[in-house]
């Protein structure tokens, strides 16, 4: 692939399958979550499992294919491509897991991961099992989950456990679906599918192969976008999102765009937006693909190439975000419209775009 002009996201995407996808997005909203028909496509082309072994029925993509994957979903329905990215990447602990809980959790082609990387709960370390209580929000596919992942704070005899540098000592941990409590708290005004609600376990014990550590050093299975650092994965991920949906609002503007008409959205205007998002598009795909050559290469990470995976995701984001805005007033009040596709492409991105790892520090 020449990252120097990535394609259009069309170009990764069956038009057919597209087509589907659309056709039930503003069902989606109104059930408040996925419609049946969009996580039958989702099961049946595997995306859940965009990078789980094929021994377990995934799709073993290389973290390159799957933002390919995860951008032209993205750019066909911000819900669908939000519920796959966040569920995906949660499926990707596979390669941090014992192989007995992985046997138990991927025993099935439609296994959903969903949860959440705040760690607002609490394990009692009991010595042959955890005691674990806590409340974890904006688990992104919740409604279809068949496990949950969350992390928590351990505790040994009523003291928190703490790492080297004094901070605590926080570990990952697997919920199966009966065991957790479900509350509809996601009240959004954008990625209404993607039922993003929240979840709580109390006093729940569960066996010690439970819990796991998210760091390519403690990776269990030897494919190599498990060892790719989770941050950047993470960023990367979330941030061909933005850029998807950003692609598709500039699409749709090409119905509002009329010359002939004084201070309205030009030709000029929307091709100046499309290729500045092009710019950054090629500038994310390049980092990415520079860094992962580097990785499959055995090379060892260079600091700078990381930091350019991170900056480059954030300037994709951002620069999705802000051109959308610039073109927004132009559109009308057609999107400003809740039942229109734009007005909810314009949601869904300003919803996507809260996401921490999304927002610069500089």
């Amino acid at each position: 692939m020449n990252v120097q002009n990535i394609p259009h996201p069309s170009f990764f995407i069956d038009t057919l399958i597209t087509e589907r996808i659309r056709d039930f997005a503003a069902g989606a909203e109104q059930l408040q979550q996925l419609h049946p028909q969009q996580v039958a496509i989702i099961y049946k082309e595997k995306w859940f499992n965009l990078f789980v072994p094929a021994a377990y029925g995934g799709l073993q993509m290389s973290l390159p294919q799957g933002i390919q994957t995860e951008e032209s979903l993205a750019w066909a329905d911000g819900s669908t491509a939000w519920t796959v990215t966040l569920c995906s990447g949660a499926n990707w602990f596979i390669g941090f897991l014992q192989p007995s809980l992985s046997d138990e959790i991927f025993n099935t082609v439609n296994t959903c991961l969903a949860g959440s990387g705040k760690a607002t709960g609490v394990a009692k370390d009991l010595g042959d099992a955890y005691e674990v209580s806590g409340y974890w929000n904006y688990a992104s596919g919740a409604f279809i989950a068949t496990a949950f992942t969350a992390n928590c704070i351990i505790e040994k005899d009523g003291v928190a456990l703490l790492n080297a540098d004094g901070t605590a000592w926080v570990k990952s941990f697997v919920f199966l679906r009966n065991e957790v409590i479900l509350h509809p708290t996601w009240k959004s005004i954008g990625m209404i599918a993607t039922a993003s609600n929240s979840f709580e376990v109390k006093q729940l014990r569960v066996p010690k192969n439970r819990s796991f550590t998210i760091d390519s050093n403690a990776a269990i299975l030897d494919a190599p976008v498990y060892k790719y650092p989770f941050q950047q994965l993470a960023e990367a991920t979330l941030a061909v999102n933005s850029s998807g949906m950003a692609i598709r609002f500039l699409d749709l503007c090409d119905t509002f765009s009329e010359e002939t008409k004084p201070g309205s959205l030009t030709q000029l205007q929307l091709t100046a937006a499309k290729n500045k998002l092009q710019m950054a598009r090629n500038y994310f795909y390049n980092a990415v693909q520079q860094s992962w050559q580097a990785h499959v290469q055995q090379q060892p990470f260079a600091a700078c190439a990381l930091k350019a995976v991170t900056l480059a995701s954030r300037e994709l984001a951002a620069t999705a975000r802000k051109l959308v805005d610039e073109i927004y007033p132009y559109c009308g009040l057609a999107a400003a419209n809740p039942a229109t596709e734009i007005n909810r492409v314009w949601r869904n991105l300003h919803t996507a775009s809260q996401h921490a790892l999304l927002l610069s520090d500089k």
